[in-house]
C-alpha cells in the first residue's frame, strides 16, 4: 500500500524543524520517516531532529530520519526498505526552495505507487511575513501550500495577525492554524489524495542564494562571535549551528532569523566544537568576507 506523504515548507528560519519535532514527538502511534532537504553539505537540521551522524537514522521513538542530499526517488526507497515501513512519510523542504519542485517529482508515476503525496503545509513566521509578502519564492511557498500553520505568533501584534490572517484568506488559504496551539493529525489530511496537475511553469530555484559553511574544533569566545555576527547581520537571512564557548557556556544552538538571533543549550549528547551555516543573497553576503571574519575568531595556531 502507497505511504503517505506531507511535505513541509516554509521560508528561511519559519520553523520547520520545530513542526516536524512536534509531529514526531505526539501521542499518535505512528512509524514516521522524516526526510530533511537542506541547503548545504552542512545539515544542521537532522542534528536538530536527532543528534546523529548523517545518512538514514533511528530516533529514539521509532522514527527514522535522513538527509535528502540527491535523488528523491533514490532516498524514498531507501526510506521503504526499512523493515517495519513507514506509515508516514514528512519531507522538510529547504528554506530556499520551491515546493512545485518536489511535487513535482512526487508526481512520478513510480514514486506515487509506493509514496504518495497527500498534503503540502507550509510555516508562515507571522512577525517576518510583513516583510516577505512580496517576495517572489515566499509567495510560491505560500501558494503551493494546503495548510498553513503562523509560527511566533507570540512575537507579532493581533493587529498584525489579523492583517495576515485575512491576507492569506483572500489568497484562498482558509485552513490556517497557528502552530503554538494543538492540531491533531487528521487535520493535516484535508481531502482525499489527488494526482496534481504539474504546472508547467519552472520552479524557483535556489541561484539568488549563497551560503556559507564554517567548522571549528575548538571553543570561541561568546563576545568575540556576537561581536563578528553583528557586523554580518544585515547582509544574513539565516544563520544556525552548535558552537561551543570557552569559560563556561558550553555547547549551545545558533539560531538566526532576519534581525532575530539566539542561543540555546545544544543537546547535551553533541560532540565540542563549532559547525555554523550562514545564508543570504547573492549580491549581498560576501562568504570569503564573512569567513575571514570567522576565521579571526580562532585561537593563536588554530588552522582554518
Amino acid at each position: 500500500m502507497s505511504v503517505p506523504v506531507l511535505v513541509v515548507t516554509g521560508f528561511l528560519g519559519a520553523g520547520k524543524t520545530t513542526f516536524i519535532n512536534r509531529l514526531l514527538q505526539g501521542d499518535h502511534g505512528l512509524r514516521i520517516a522524516a526526510i530533511v532537504n537542506d541547503f548545504g553539505s552542512i545539515n544542521i537540521d537532522v542534528d536538530l531532529l536527532d543528534a546523529t551522524a548523517e545518512g538514514v537514522i533511528g530516533l529514539k521513538n521509532g522514527c527514522i530520519c535522513c538527509s535528502l542530499q540527491g535523488d528523491l526517488m533514490r532516498t524514498l526507497k531507501l526510506v521503504l526498505s526499512r523493515a517495519p515501513k513507514p506509515e508516514l512519510i514528512v519531507i522538510e523542504a529547504s528554506g530556499v526552495a520551491d515546493p512545485a519542485g518536489i511535487v513535482q517529482s512526487l508526481m512520478d508515476p513510480v514514486i506515487w505507487t509506493q509514496a504518495r503525496l497527500e498534503t503540502v503545509i507550509g510555516i508562515v513566521d507571522a512577525p517576518d511575513a510583513a516583510r516577505r509578502k512580496s517576495d517572489p519564492l515566499w509567495q510560491a511557498q505560500v501558494r503551493g501550500s494546503d495548510i498553513l500553520f503562523l509560527s511566533k505568533t507570540v512575537e507579532a501584534t493581533s493587529d498584525d495577525l489579523s492583517t495576515l490572517r485575512a491576507t492569506l484568506t483572500v489568497q484562498g488559504k482558509r485552513h490556517t492554524f497557528d502552530m503554538d496551539e494543538p492540531v491533531p493529525l487528521a487535520a493535516l489530511f484535508v481531502a482525499e489524495p489527488q494526482w496534481r496537475t504539474v504546472s508547467a511553469v519552472r520552479p524557483h530555484d535556489d541561484s539568488r542564494f549563497i551560503h556559507l559553511e564554517w567548522e571549528h574544533e575548538g571553543a570561541l569566545d561568546l563576545h568575540s562571535f556576537q561581536r563578528v555576527i553583528s557586523q554580518l547581520a544585515d547582509t544574513l537571512l539565516r544563520g544556525k549551528g552548535f558552537l561551543s564557548f570557552a569559560g563556561g557556556e558550553g555547547r549551545m544552538l545558533f539560531q538566526l532569523v532576519g534581525t532575530r538571533a539566539a542561543l540555546s543549550p545544544a543537546p547535551a549528547d553533541r560532540p565540542e566544537g563549532c559547525k555554523l551555516v550562514l545564508i543570504g543573497e547573492r549580491g549581498r553576503l560576501d562568504p570569503e568576507a564573512a569567513r575571514h571574519l570567522l576565521d579571526g575568531l580562532r585561537g593563536p595556531g588554530e588552522q582554518a
